[in-house]
């Protein structure tokens, strides 16, 4: 039994050895390993940004930060020289924001490549090809806030200047019209409504009357024809006056008496419809009104 736990204690000695060494020696190449150094410049706020600091390339970790600097030739510039794999080729159209770690208000650089201009930047800190530090998204939004709470403070005054008292009672006004002005307009829409319902009975009336009125031409057409026999025949007449008048007499003067009185009714209702329309035009709209029917007219039954 002791034995094996010796076997299993040796085993395990030798596995962290062998992962131990594996680690060092991975760590001796990775310092080892080529790197090219570029210098970021910028005069804006570096806050959070330390040496050894992660750098990325395109979201991707790519080197780190060696130190935070003032420029010797001119102290509103900051330097921050960074390394970067040798086998990571930048643009001069690459450019580096800031970019918060987590919550612990340490900063990372992210490279970006707005691909403007494709020539390669060579390494070095040469001053005309150093790498600019634009302001982030989260920087931009910073700096604007104070503008917008000073955009909002103003609307905020303009606001409580409209609502004044004397406002609020204008504004109550105006909705106590648009109100009354609402119910007026549905009052309006019930006469109209009622309106349009008398049109049709004031359309057959005056139906009726074109109706008799065309009797009356059919009539008055006949007669004329009458008339003009009669007058072709106006020599034999005065042979047979006697008989030509028992004739007229008989035949043709009730027939004019008849067409008269059919002429005078259809005048009479004629006159009436028009006395309606100049005393009371609105029957146009909402029909006739109700009358008792005088002597001579249709309808009239005289006092029981």
């Amino acid at each position: 039994m002791g034995r094996e736990n010796h076997a299993l204690i040796t085993g395990l000695f030798v596995i962290a050895l062998v992962t131990a060494a594996t680690a060092i020696i991975f760590w001796i190449g990775s310092m080892n390993k080529e790197r090219n150094v570029y210098v970021i410049s910028t005069r804006a706020s570096v806050s959070g940004l330390n040496p050894e600091s992660t750098v990325f390339y395109r979201g991707i970790a790519v080197g780190k930060v060696l130190n935070v600097r003032f420029d010797p030739l001119d102290s509103g510039v900051i330097l921050v020289p960074v390394e970067i794999d040798k086998d990571i080729v930048l643009s001069k159209g690459v450019y580096a924001t800031l970019r918060l770690k987590g919550v612990t208000g340490l900063t990372q650089i992210q490279l970006e490549d707005s691909g403007t201009v494709p020539e390669t930047l060579p390494p070095g800190d040469n001053p005309l090809l150093r790498i600019p530090l634009v302001p982030s998204l989260t920087d931009k939004l910073m700096d604007s806030g104070e503008e917008l709470l000073r955009k909002a403070d103003h609307l905020m005054q303009r606001l409580s200047g409209l609502l004044t008292d004397e406002n609020e009672k204008n504004i109550g006004g105006i909705l106590s019209n648009l109100k009354s002005l609402t119910d007026k307009l549905a009052e309006l829409q019930k006469s109209v409504d009622k309106a349009l319902v008398g049109i049709p009975a004031l359309t057959t009336d005056a139906q009726k009357t074109l109706g008799n009125i065309d009797v009356l031409a059919n009539e008055l057409q006949g007669l004329s024809r009458e008339v003009q026999a009669l007058s072709v025949k106006a020599g034999g007449l005065v042979d047979s006056g006697k008989s030509t008048g028992d004739a007229l007499t008989l035949t043709t003067l009730p027939k004019v008496n008849k067409l008269l009185t059919e002429l005078q009714a259809t005048t009479q209702q004629v006159k009436r419809v028009a006395a309606m329309l100049e005393n009371e035009p609105q029957g146009l709209l909402f029909g006739p009104g109700q009358h008792d029917v005088g002597p001579g007219e249709p309808g009239y039954q005289g006092t029981p």
